[in-house]
């Protein structure tokens, strides 16, 4: 890749698939394996867009499995910024009350940034900066439960909420909008982190292109 100010353009991995896929899982399991390489793990839904000036009960409607939902703009611009080696403050969403935080998180550039969200293969102005394309590929009933187990445990959120918003928008979004972004894939992982044959070739192939880039 071009050279910026001596160093080398950092790696982009995209990692796409349904809520619940796994994607996170294979993220880390990615993160964990690249000994030796200075990494970042970089989620869409940090990128959600900032609604303070909205009820809560008005975003309790919005389709957050819309690309209108992201500030993909934003989200641009900082990785723009990444790739100049530039430090970029990411904006943190508070998942309680459906905007985001007053608060940011400092980032440092690092050689490998692992993108992970629902809808990073669907912008081309995303999918044209990444060197490696990856989309998790898993079931429909195993991802459901998953997220009935994340969205209670983790966010707040009742059972009948999350069954609710699974058939209005998460299940319809992703037949619409992050199912037909596989045919964009480089690598195509089944079943989630639990697939530990496809991250280990995974991971290979990013050393493999790393190395290429430190030459």
């Amino acid at each position: 890749m071009i050279e910026q100010s001596g160093k080398q353009h950092p790696v982009i991995i995209g990692v796409t698939g349904g809520s619940g896929s796994g994607k996170t899982t294979v993220s880390r399991a990615i993160f964990n394996q690249l000994h030796g390489y200075s990494l970042m793990l970089l989620q869409q839904d940090s990128y959600y867009n900032d609604q303070a000036k909205m009820t809560l009960e008005e975003r309790g409607k919005v389709n957050y499995d819309h690309p209108d939902a992201f500030d993909t703009d934003l989200l641009l611009k900082q990785l723009q910024d990444l790739l100049e080696w530039k430090t970029v403050d990411i904006p943190i969403y508070d998942y309680k009350l459906l905007t985001r935080s007053p608060k940011t998180l400092e980032q440092q550039p690092r050689e490998v940034i692992i993108i992970e969200g629902i809808l990073v293969l669907h912008d081309p102005r995303l999918r044209d900066l990444m060197d490696i394309k990856v989309f998790v590929d898993t079931d429909d009933d195993i991802r459901i439960i998953r997220r009935i187990r994340r969205d209670i445990r983790e966010r707040g959120r009742s059972l009948e909420s999350v069954i609710t918003q699974y058939l209005h928008t998460v299940k319809p979004m992703y037949h619409q909008f992050i199912e037909p972004t596989k045919r964009y894939a480089d690598i195509i992982v089944p079943e989630g982190g639990k697939n530990q044959v496809a991250i280990d070739l995974l991971t290979t192939k990013v050393r493999d292109v790393l190395r290429s880039n430190r030459k």
